[in-house]
């Protein structure tokens, strides 16, 4: 799953992307609405948290501008305003959630949970394709009944191959949705994780490969249909 977080105060900031990424979330961090657009926009994203008092747009006008242009990306807004009215002005523009602050980590986490279980894509516990398995609450990739652990990035490399298996996916989609526009990785760091998850795939003996596309990208393929 992969958030966007915008938040003016950058050791918030900081400290809720750490958050995430310490539960297994991949997230991008800006400090202004007006970036924040610009970085939904790109439709990469499965949840955006969202402060309201932000430099440029607030947030929401983020949100309500972001409807307006089709982006139905669930929201949950972190904000200081705690009076009845001020949240509802927010769920009116658009937002699927709303939790003043301060706020307590268990329960932030709890409510993206359940902000992205209601996302029209949502993505079940388990994936499944070729009898083979991949399990979000332990990052296993099963066949039968084997099993191999995948890293955080190489269930993340997993999942978008598990959910458009046949697809060809490529190396600047996976560098883009599992690390962020603005990363320094390049394109070798991918095919180390793709090149770990065919050898968990291997020893599993699972009916799955992996295969590379030349000019083109990565395509998961059932055994049988090669």
């Amino acid at each position: 799953m992969r958030l966007l977080v915008a938040e003016d105060d950058p050791k918030l900031l900081k400290t809720l992307l750490r958050l995430f990424e310490l539960n297994n979330y991949a997230a991008d961090g800006v400090t202004n609405g007006t970036d924040a657009y610009d970085y939904a926009l790109s439709g990469e994203y499965d949840g955006l948290v969202l402060d309201i008092m932000m430099p440029g747009l607030d947030g929401l006008e983020v949100i309500r501008r972001l409807r307006e242009y089709g982006i139905t990306t669930p929201t949950l807004f972190l904000s200081a305003r705690t009076e009845v009215y001020q949240r509802i002005e927010g769920l009116d523009a658009g937002a699927d959630d709303y939790l003043p602050k301060p706020f307590s980590t268990a329960e932030l986490l709890a409510r993206v949970r359940a902000m992205l279980r209601r996302r029209d894509n949502f993505t079940p516990d388990m994936l499944e394709f070729a009898g083979v398995s991949l399990n979000s609450a332990t990052f296993e990739l099963g066949y039968r009944n084997a099993s191999r652990s995948l890293s955080g990035k190489e269930y993340q490399v997993m999942q978008m191959l598990m959910q458009s298996p046949g697809a060809v996916i490529t190396t600047e989609h996976f560098i883009t949705h599992i690390w962020g526009w603005d990363t320094s990785v390049d394109t070798s760091v991918v095919w180390v994780h793709i090149s770990n998850i065919r050898k968990k795939i291997e020893a599993l003996g699972a009916p799955i490969c992996i295969r590379f596309i030349r000019s083109a990208g990565y395509v998961l393929e059932a055994i049988d249909d090669l």
